[in-house]
């Protein structure tokens, strides 16, 4: 008879193949693979992964899903926990050799012809529906998109580093995507990292924390593609920009490709050292433009196809004309057409289709950015616009940089970060901050309510 500990091996070993099926190759192999099973009774299970951000991906996104397949093998189990413990890490994934669940026969995919498990936990997680086929290509992008393709398919960098950048919403990710998705079918031999510049600070501060620091160098070293997508969330990062400039050196100098993705170019992205700027730009620098009407169209058109909606070519082409502001959105307003069909269950008109955008149509008729915002809260509480970038901290000058972050969240579609380093390089931290005092304040404070509708209405009229 099988013992305890053979039996929740045998029940572990099945869980993993089905959360592998569940949620696919990629997450599984960054998210969920490093779970180990470390101890069992009759009622409990306990499982550990190597860092405490793991774990709190793992709980918030997967969680509900594990325990719920834990109960499913034994509905005696009532505790499920998770640790943090750090030699865990390249342990098997069970108590004793389990074998791991085999890969689909379908599976041809290049996430299933490559062993990534020395960069679990680093790298993020490739989207295989953002690929070069999925990808319009216009005069805005194609410059864009024909390097990307270039650097994919060639086995030395044609060009180091390519730096993509353009704003938001206009595909910068997608490309990113594409091409670590093309390197990995054509060179499944190579290491191809991939991740967020976020992500690559969370890791920095991570081993510096952990006196890690060695690790981490030889880690981020080793690989023959580091690709960074949004690398203006390092900008103001001083010790991390300096970690960042020489492993840059240190893989251009050994012939590893490096593709970077911003919204700015470098020349123009404020809070990095010059020197970053100028290694950034030794390489292509290649812009995504905002989109034309043309590709808005081919967009629109795609996008029905892809997801079977049977639109007319006239509301096709209003939507296009109408939304201006980025792919997303263009996107967003296609599917809310294509919900709205289904559920009143009408054809879409372009009348139909004005009354269902109204609000997108509004916003993209007037885009406010954070520069007029600052400048008309500077002038409505008489203060100087360089106050929204200074240190000085005095209320008659903190609470109007608090109401400009506050109405730079809710109208605009500018990150927490950007917001920030629009104030004078603050941190995310402090925007957070500032958008709830607002919101405390105005509940209280009808004068400040006041302003901030004032304010609001002048912005969007």
């Amino acid at each position: 008879m099988a013992s305890l500990e053979e039996r929740r091996n045998a029940e572990w070993a099945r869980i993993r193949g089905r959360l592998r099926a569940d949620f696919g190759d990629g997450v599984f192999r960054s998210w969920l693979r490093p779970l180990t099973l470390t101890a069992v009774d009759d009622a409990s299970v306990t499982m550990s992964v190597p860092t405490r951000f793991v774990r709190d991906r793992v709980n918030t996104l997967y969680g509900d899903r594990l325990r719920e397949l834990w109960r499913a093998e034994d509905d005696a189990i009532t505790g499920i926990d998770i640790d943090v413990s750090p030699e865990t890490a390249g342990r098997k994934p069970s108590l004793i050799a389990a074998p791991p669940p085999e890969p689909s026969e379908a599976d041809d995919s290049a996430e299933a012809l490559t062993d990534d498990s020395w960069s679990d936990g680093v790298a993020s997680p490739l989207d295989p529906r953002l690929s070069f086929d999925t990808f319009v290509v216009g005069k805005p992008n194609e410059f864009a998109f024909a390097a990307c393709k270039r650097a994919a398919e060639t086995e030395k960098p044609a060009f180091n580093p390519l730096f993509l950048y353009g704003g938001v919403g206009l595909g910068k990710t997608h490309l990113m995507h594409a091409t670590a998705l093309e390197m990995r079918r054509k060179f499944p031999e190579k290491r191809i990292l991939f991740l967020t510049a976020e992500k690559f600070l969370y890791q920095f501060i991570r081993a510096l924390r952990a006196r890690e620091t060695v690790a981490f160098k030889e880690l981020f070293r080793s690989v023959d593609v580091l690709m960074v997508d949004d690398v203006q969330f390092l900008c103001g990062r001083d010790a991390t920009q300096e970690e960042f400039f020489h492993t840059f050196n240190a893989l251009v100098d050994q012939g590893a490709q490096v593709i970077i993705s911003a919204d700015k170019s470098p020349n123009d992205l404020d809070g990095l050292e010059e020197r970053v700027k100028s290694r950034l730009g030794w390489g292509l620098v290649a812009e995504m433009n905002p989109t034309n009407y043309e590709l808005r169209l081919s967009i629109l058109q795609a996008k029905a196809e892809a997801i079977n909606f049977d639109v007319s070519q006239k509301v096709l082409e209003f939507v296009a004309q109408r939304i201006t502001s980025n792919v997303r959105e263009l996107e967003g307003a296609l599917t809310r057409l294509a919900a709205h069909a289904q559920l009143v269950g009408r054809e879409i008109t372009v009348e139909s289709a004005n009354d269902a955008l109204h609000d997108l149509l509004r916003a993209n008729e007037r885009r406010v950015t954070i520069e007029d915002i600052q400048k008309t809260v500077a002038e409505h509480f008489n203060i100087k616009l360089a106050d929204m970038s200074s240190p000085r901290r005095a209320r008659a000058v903190a609470r109007p940089r608090q109401v400009a972050m506050y109405l730079s969240k809710h109208l605009t579609s500018r990150s927490l970060p950007e917001i920030g380093r629009k104030f004078g390089g603050r941190d995310h931290t402090t925007v957070m901050h500032a958008i709830r005092k607002i919101d405390e304040l105005t509940a209280d404070d009808q004068t400040l309510a006041e302003d901030v509708r004032l304010l609001r209405r002048g912005l969007e009229s």
